[in-house]
Parts: C-alpha cells; structure tokens; sequence
C-alpha cells in the first residue's frame, strides 16, 4: 500500500485533518495515511522544517510527503511536486521545501493551478492526492505538471559556528517542554576538537556534559543530549526546561529590530562556548 504522510498547521480542534483524510481516500481507498504532526505553529518556518526532515528519513523509500503548512501566504498558482533521496514532497510554493532539504531536490515539477479553481485546504489536498495517485499508477514524473519551474526557495536556519563556540536557535519545544536548538552531534564534533565546553543559555544558566539519557541526573536536574533526530536538546529529568528558564521558540520575526523582539533573543538562543 502506498504510504502518504500528512504534517500541517491546521490543528486537530475541527474538521479539517480528517476531511482531509477523507479527500485523500476518495483519491486511493489504498493509500495508507500516516499523520507526522498537525501542530505545527503557524508561519512557524524553522519548526515545520526540523518536523519534517526529522520525520521523513524514517519512511521507507517512495513514500509520499503532503506537506500542508502556510498554503496561503501569497496566492499560489502551483503547488510543488520534488523527488529527493527516494522520497516524494508535495508542498506549497512557499520556501519550506529547501529548508527541510537542506539542498536543492533531485528532480522538481510544478503543478500549476488555473485562476478559476478555488483556493483551499481540501482543495489542495485533493491535488496532491491525485498527484500521488497517478505516480502510484506508474505515470513518470516528468509527465506531471511542469519540469524544473522557477520556485521560492529559503535557506534553513543554519547555526553560527566560529573558532570558540556555536550559536544556536530553538527550533522546538516538545510536549514535555524539552528545548531542541539547530546544532547537530556532528556539527558540535566537528568544532569541539576534543575541548572542554560550556552550553550557555538564559544569559547565566550552563550545562559543562553531555548525557545519554534523562536518568544520568538526577530528578529536577537540567542536562543536555543529542535526540533521536541528532539536535542538542535542553531538558529538565522529569521537569519542564521550557517552562522553568522561560526559554522559547526562535521565529523569523525575532530577526527583526523591534526593541521588543531583540529582548527575546537571550530567551531563544543557545549558545555552546569551547574552552
């Protein structure tokens, strides 16, 4: 059975996740439906990234990856169809597939939308389901929509790596209120060179040691481990770190200059200092 996966922004508070379901049965009563996360905050670009690249590596190959976040931040007239490491993306043309990629796809099309047809979730949910559908039923890929079109791309939220330390962004708070920050095991390796380091958050709050599970402390205690995605991750054993140090959520908005904003920043940044 064909395996179609759903991440989105639309919540699970009202119809919609499951009328999207449901337009995506009509499609191929087969295919079997895989939710990664509906939850995802809104415009919330890093987050929906670091969701998706960390989900989708899981997947066996061909499996097909309806991405419904922020459909509408300008009026679409394709939607995007990629094919990269043997998987398929089907997304808005909003920016968000090269920051879950890292790169540029492999192959890429673009499904056009005439001017007549309507604009909404369900609607372009049903266009994927199709596209999908017809890949299933063997149709080549080139043969659908429109070969290497001009598309927006945006680069992912890359953390700053100098000499003596690494600044990263939380991109992700768990539901145990866990803090994930954009540094990799590899990238933290890689500049380390064996140092001794400090993980410096909240202006004054450090961490000196890596743990490999949440009971290396003791209960109430903060530690720092690479997840299961290989991010840095900030935790409380049994507490909530988010919560506690009042850490939150980087957002493109915070690059802005608002006085306001700026102030965030010592609340959404991780920094890793090698000694």
């Amino acid at each position: 059975m064909p395996i179609i996966t759903l991440t989105s922004d639309i919540g699970n508070r009202d119809y919609l996740a499951g009328a999207v379901k449901a337009r995506l049965m009509q499609e191929n009563p087969a295919f079997q439906i895989v939710d990664i996360s509906h939850h995802i905050s809104p415009f919330n670009y890093p987050q929906a990234a670091y969701v998706c690249r960390s989900a989708v590596r899981h997947f066996p190959a061909h499996s097909f990856h309806l991405i419904l976040f922020n459909l509408f931040e300008r009026k679409p007239d394709q939607l995007l169809l990629a094919f990269h490491k043997d998987q398929y993306y089907l997304c808005a043309d909003n920016g968000l597939l090269t920051m879950i990629l890292e790169e540029k796809p492999d192959m890429i099309m673009g499904i056009p939308l005439s001017p007549d047809q309507p604009r909404d979730t369900i609607f372009c949910a049903g266009i994927m389901a199709k596209v999908a559908n017809q890949l299933v039923n063997g149709e080549p890929i080139r043969s659908i929509g429109k070969p290497d079109p001009e598309y927006l791309e945006k680069n992912h939220l890359r953390p700053l790596l100098v000499e003596n330390r690494i600044e990263g962004q939380i991109i992700f708070i768990d539901n145990f209120e866990n803090v994930i920050v954009n540094i990799t095991r590899e990238q933290f390796e890689e500049q380390r060179r064996g140092r001794d380091f400090k993980i410096v958050f909240k202006r004054d709050e450090t961490i000196d040691k890596i743990s490999e599970s949440y009971a290396d402390v003791n209960e109430g205690e903060k530690l720092a481990i690479f997840n299961s995605a290989g991010y840095l991750e900030i935790a409380i054993n049994k507490g909530n770190a988010a919560g506690l140090f009042g850490l939150k959520g980087f957002t493109e908005k915070t690059g802005q200059v608002s006085n306001q904003l700026q102030n965030q920043l010592p609340y959404q940044m991780v920094r890793v200092v090698f000694e």
